[in-house]
């Protein structure tokens, strides 16, 4: 009962592994899962949030791979930043290059830039960035 109590406690805690990507969902996942219901909380919030990173992510797992391809051949200047780098970061107003995303990869309405030499997917209106491509 507390296994199954806390696999669905983590499933439903882990905002901040929402489009972040499998090592980064796990490592949140992990963290509040032992949290919640220790070393077995661990094990099952890890397993949950590298499936729930994945999953939600804004290009998917089948095109963070070539997202990554194409912007590392665009050899963009990287933006560094300081601080952690985390979906919800919102960019400085100077500084910082946005680029257009190609139409292949169907993400109208984002921009990307290179920061801390990670693509990032971000909200061209807010500076909010949406997706760190690791």
């Amino acid at each position: 009962m507390r296994l199954a109590l806390a696999a669905l406690l983590v499933a439903t805690g882990l905002s901040s592994a929402h489009a972040q990507g499998t090592a980064r969902g796990a490592q949140d996942g992990a963290a509040r899962g032992e949290v919640i219901a220790g070393p077995v909380g661990a094990v099952v919030g890890g397993a949950i949030g590298a499936a729930v990173g994945t999953a939600n992510s804004i290009l998917g797992i089948d095109r963070r791979e070539r997202f990554r391809i194409y912007a590392a051949g665009e050899r963009r200047p990287s933006f560094v930043y300081e601080g952690p780098l985390r979906v919800g970061t919102v960019l400085p107003p100077e500084g910082v290059v946005y680029y257009d995303v190609p139409p292949e990869f169907a993400l109208k309405g984002y921009n990307y830039t290179i920061v801390n030499d990670h693509p990032v997917l971000v909200e061209p209106g807010t500076r909010r960035v949406v997706e760190v491509i690791d």
